[in-house]
């Protein structure tokens, strides 16, 4: 926020003492951003330092007087006419909040979304309803048209913040149904894997054995060989369909 800038405005219109300019700025904006008197006499400090403002002389109840000087106007007229940076653009509490909150042991993210988006809209709807007693008259004054201005922004800042909201839990829903379709994945592979090598290792088992046992009838003793028509031992079928269901 440009308190220095601010300033400026509203000495372009005569000269200001401090508390007055403390008091001129809340009511043009308002104080949606209130500043104390310290902070104003800061300020004006800096630009009497800096050749913008000077000192004119006090009002009858003894007040210093400030006034806007020739190189103050000139900052001013190019203040209006350059667009506000937004290649830096300041720091965001909750958008910092959001970004620490993703993967932190022990903090739900989706809850966090969901307080902020009841606060959010909370707030919209406060706003709203100012702006409906403001419009309830005819603005009078500059003052209450810039007031407008500021209840606008508000709104359609925080009506862009609750669909923010609404974006990153849907993005967080999907992240977290991807994450679960690869580990279902990851597990089927495994599972796979491991079948294929206990049956090729099994079947190598079994393959090694017969080779190693002797076989023909010679190796049988006769009191013990099986008689000539006796039917040949089953061979291994398909699974039965009680098999299938175990």
């Amino acid at each position: 926020m440009s308190i220095r800038h601010g300033l400026l405005a509203l000495l372009e219109r005569g000269p200001r003492y401090g508390s007055q300019l403390r008091t001129e700025f809340e009511s043009r904006t308002g104080s949606t951003w209130p500043l104390n008197v310290g902070q104003v006499y800061t300020t004006l400090n800096r630009l009497e330092r800096d050749g913008m403002v000077t000192q004119d002389g006090e009002d009858e109840a003894g007040h210093a007087l400030y006034v806007i000087t020739e190189p103050g106007r000139s900052e001013l007229r190019s203040w209006f006419r350059r667009p506000v940076d937004r290649t830096s653009p300041p720091r965001d509490e909750l958008a910092i909040k959001l970004a620490m909150a993703v993967g932190a042991p022990g903090v739900d993210i989706r809850e966090v979304i969901q307080s902020q988006r009841h606060h959010t809209i909370q707030a919209m709807q406060d706003y709203t309803r100012l702006k409906a007693q403001t419009l309830d008259s005819t603005p009078a004054d500059r003052d209450e048209v810039a007031w407008l201005l500021v209840l606008d922004q508000l709104i359609f800042q925080t009506e862009a913040e609750a669909r923010w909201l609404d974006h990153c839990e849907v993005r967080l829903i999907r992240l977290a149904r991807r994450q679960e379709t690869a580990d279902g994945t990851a597990g089927s592979t495994a599972g796979s894997t491991a079948g294929s090598t206990a049956g090729g290792t099994a079947g190598g088992t079994a393959g090694g054995t017969s080779q190693e046992t002797p076989a023909g009838p010679a190796q049988v003793p006769a009191a013990q060989a099986p008689p000539a028509t006796a039917p040949p031992e089953p061979t291994a079928t398909a699974p039965t369909r009680r098999g299938r269901r175990r």
